[in-house]
């Protein structure tokens, strides 16, 4: 629990800047949001939205979302795994034709969304 706790902190701090991404959600947009918070990290054992992961959701077109994240720490082993688990989640909202998942801060992210989005 301790681990946990000094990476939630860490995620507070690395997130800040990201708060006001999608301060005005569409009603899909607040959906799939929801629906990628619920996803448990398996190294903490908390979500995505209790650690504040998802920086960022929006419909570019219809039916069509982008999605940002922020893994645990820059070196997250799972991060591709995160990636995935966040597009299938997204991909199960009703409206949702196509989600593009975006990992920030990792370093390995340029590799992460190449998998993940081709």
């Amino acid at each position: 629990m301790f681990l946990a706790t000094i990476i939630y902190y860490s995620i507070q701090l690395t997130t800040r800047k990201f708060e006001s991404c999608d301060s005005t959600l569409t009603e899909i947009e607040e959906k799939v949001r929801e629906a990628v918070s619920q996803i448990v990290d398996p190294e903490t054992g908390m979500t995505f939205g209790e650690m504040q992961m998802i920086t960022n959701v929006k419909e570019e077109e219809p039916g069509i979302f982008t999605i940002e994240f922020v893994p645990s720490s820059p070196f997250c082993p799972i991060a591709f795994k995160l990636a995935q688990d966040i597009k299938n989640a997204a991909t199960k909202v009703s409206g949702v034709k196509k989600a593009q998942v975006y990992c920030r801060g990792h370093t390995m992210e340029k590799q992460i969304n190449e998998m993940t989005n081709k």
